[in-house]
Parts: structure tokens; sequence; C-alpha cells
């Protein structure tokens, strides 16, 4: 067996962890079959620390945004970006692969193409929507990008950065397995009644901001169920993996001091969950969602489950953010699709009334509802580089999904050939 090679990998935030860790599971299972090894270091949660990630960095500490938040977080970001730049200095792996989180990814890339290390950036940050000047960071520093979104490559391709639509991760998983009577059994609510998902976000200032008024809407729309003589619905919170212990007690206490009668239940996320997590199996189940903008939008619109946008950041980062967005919607399904086909509710139109007019027409069968869930399917077509679902899932074949896909281009940087679909060929 030949000598192992090292591999830098980081990831920052709950969505990025969990292509880590499927990520790295692909590289270890291809490198088995051919009698190779690597040694994995770098930034991650608990997930990538379980596919086999020797972990540097807590993902879970780095995990701020807006730049209200930054700031108050930086010399514990500064700290642990420092641990992470000498961790590269002394070790001198032989490919990075940074996944999304490009505050502190950028940074690092800079380092690692003054180190001669080559850098794969997989998921692109959303360059070209706000912040296209940072553009020349990537036309410098990035070897190759990655891109999840079929609009990304061309995006890239036209500024001279080699680009690649590898197709989405969530859009290769398979529909969740699990029933809904045994879904309902693991979280102690009634199969028989409708139920309503609430994904705030996967870290805590998110958290923060936007659940108190998702669950003012669940109280509005609880009334109203009950006003029309229906059951009391149920409320599902999916919790992020990335949460620490503190930090999900604290959602705890609000949920418990903001609940009033409600049945709110959160979903937590073990091990055995597995790397997406409960989110897929509570938008899989639940009738409609309030989901705010991020990752769990693409996953809702992937699963076909009708949902509500809602955002809301601080005063000073909405202002600035407002003056440099370029694109005309927030939520990726509709820059996907093309048009508004899923309501968006940002900053002072994010209210209890505003997400119950949005919602409470998804909820029963009809137009609007059929509607919805048919623009949601073309967009899983447009994100998936196999529609049909032929190949299977992620992990399965010579590289048919996203993270084979990449696994396969980290390959050929390691010098380790592998089978990769002649779309993302060199």
């Amino acid at each position: 067996m030949s000598d192992p090679k090292t591999v830098f990998i980081s990831a920052g935030e709950a969505s990025g962890e969990a292509y880590g860790a499927l990520l790295l599971s692909a590289l270890k299972k291809r490198l088995e079959v051919q009698g190779r090894r690597a040694a994995f270091f770098g930034m991650g949660g608990q997930r990538m620390v379980d596919a086999g990630l020797e972990r540097v960095v807590r993902a879970e500490d780095m995990a701020v945004m807006g730049i209200t938040e930054v700031v108050r977080h930086l010399p514990r970001i500064y700290r642990e970006f420092r641990r992470l730049k000498q961790a590269i200095r002394e070790r001198r792996p032989s490919l990075a692969i940074l996944i999304d989180f490009p505050d502190i990814h950028f940074k690092l890339a800079e380092e690692l193409h003054r180190l001669g290390i080559p850098v794969l950036f997989f998921v692109s940050p959303q360059l070209w929507a706000w912040k296209k000047r940072r553009i020349k960071l990537v036309q410098k520093y990035v070897d190759r990008m990655l891109v999840i979104f079929p609009f990304e490559e061309q995006f890239y391709r036209e500024r001279g950065v080699k680009a690649e639509f590898v197709g989405h991760p969530l859009a290769d998983m398979p529909l969740p397995s699990i029933s809904r009577e045994q879904f309902a059994a693991e979280n102690n609510l009634d199969p028989e009644k409708t139920w309503i998902a609430l994904l705030p976000g996967s870290r805590a200032k998110e958290i923060h901001d936007n659940l108190p008024e998702m669950i003012h809407a669940a109280t509005l729309l609880f009334h109203n169920y009950l006003q029309q003589g229906n059951p009391e619905p149920q409320f599902v919170i999916p919790l992020a993996p990335t949460l620490t212990v503190q930090q999900r007690h604290k959602v705890e206490n609000m949920v418990g001091n903001l609940k009033q009668s409600l049945t709110i239940r959160l979903l937590r996320d073990s091990r055995a969950a597995g790397a997406v997590g409960r989110a897929s199996g509570a938008l899989f189940h639940a009738r409609a969602s309030i989901v705010a903008s991020g990752t769990a939008t693409v996953e809702a619109a992937l699963i076909g489950n009708p949902f509500v946008v809602v955002y809301r950041v601080s005063p000073i980062t909405y202002a600035i953010a407002k003056r440099v967005v370029t694109v005309p919607h927030v939520a990726m399904a509709n820059l996907i699709a093309g048009k508004r086909i899923v309501p968006e509710l940002i900053q002072n139109d994010f209210t209890a009334a505003n997400i119950v007019q949005q919602l409470e027409p998804l909820l029963p069968d009809g137009p609007p509802r059929q509607s919805m869930m048919q623009e949601l399917e073309r967009v899983r077509g447009l994100l998936s580089t196999d529609p049909t679902g032929k190949n299977g899932p992620a992990g399965e074949g010579d590289a048919h999904g996203a993270i084979d896909r990449v696994a396969a281009i980290a390959l050929s940087y390691l010098g380790i050939p592998f089978p990769v679909a002649e779309s993302v060929q060199s």
C-alpha cells in the first residue's frame, strides 16, 4: 500500500458539514477500492468526525453570520482561524477542499495558494447575487469551483474560472423512507393530524431572529384551524446538529415560553439519522412548511413540500445587503425557476399575519397547492444531473451523483484515477 495522501477539508455550517460527511465517506470508499489511503483533517462538525475527519476546529465555533454578529465573535473566530492556518502549514496537505462558508474559506484559500496547495471550492458562495468583486479571489486562489446550481457554471466560466456544475447533493438523495406512522411514533406526534414544519435556520442567531415570529404564525394558524372545525394542527421544528447543547437548551426554553397551547415537537438529529438529518423527514411528512432562507429551502423544494420563505437579519446587515444584492429573488427555488413560485417574506414583510396569509391557501387540496408542487418538481429536474433517477442515489455507480463527482475530481488532483462523468471532466 502506498504512503497515504493528506487532504485538508473544511465546512462551517450545517448544510456544508452534511456534504462534507458524505464526501469523506465517498473518498474513503473509493480509496479503499484501489488499496490506497488518505488522512483527512480540518474543520467540521460531528458528522464529519464520524466520517473520518481529524478535527482541528469545530464548525459550531465558527458558524456566525451577519456583519454585527461576526464583529461580536471576532476574537474567537480569529483564534480558531489561526489554528487552521497553523495546521495547514505544519502538515502541508496534497489537496484542500473548501465547502461553502466563504468569509473564512477565501482567507484560507489565499494561504493555501501561497503554500502551493491545490484548492477545490465545493458549493459556490452567492457571488452572482452580491459581492461580485470577490470573483477576483476565486480567480486568484481557487483552482476549481464545483457548483451545485446550473446557472453558476456559466457565471464563473465567463469570468475565466474553471467551474463545473456537479449537480445538487440533495437532488441525489432518495425521498425519506420512514413511514408517517413511524415518524409520528418517534416524535410523539399524532399521525391523523395536520403537521406543519418550522425551519428557523441552522445557526443560533438565525433561530433567535426567525423562530419567535414563526411560532406567532403557528399560533394564528392553530386558532384558524380550530375555528374552521378542523382538528388542531401540530408543529415540528428540526434542530440542526451543529447546535451546541447550550444552544439547543436556549431553543427549548424559547419554544416553551412562546408555544402557549400549541403542540410543538423539537426534532433532534442523532448519528443514526444519517448525514442529511431529520429535516428531510419533517419536510416529507408535513403538509406545508415555514422555512428560513438557506439550504433548507432547496431541500423543501426537492422534496416537493409547499412552503413559504422567511428571513430576518440585523437592520445594519439588511441595509447593506439591500444596496448590493442584484438578483430578483431571495429564495433559491425562485432563482432556479426564473420566477416567483414560492412566497418570500423578508425583513419587515416577515410577520405572522403575512405568513398565515401566504401559507393557508397551500394547506387544502386545490389549485394553489397543486401549482406550487408542479413548479417544485420542475426545480428538482433542473438541479439533478440525472432527473430520471435511474443512476441511483449518490455513492452508487461511476460518479453519477454530485458527491461522487466531487470525489472523482478530488482524486484526480491526488493522482488517483477514478471514472468521472464526461460533463465534469477536465
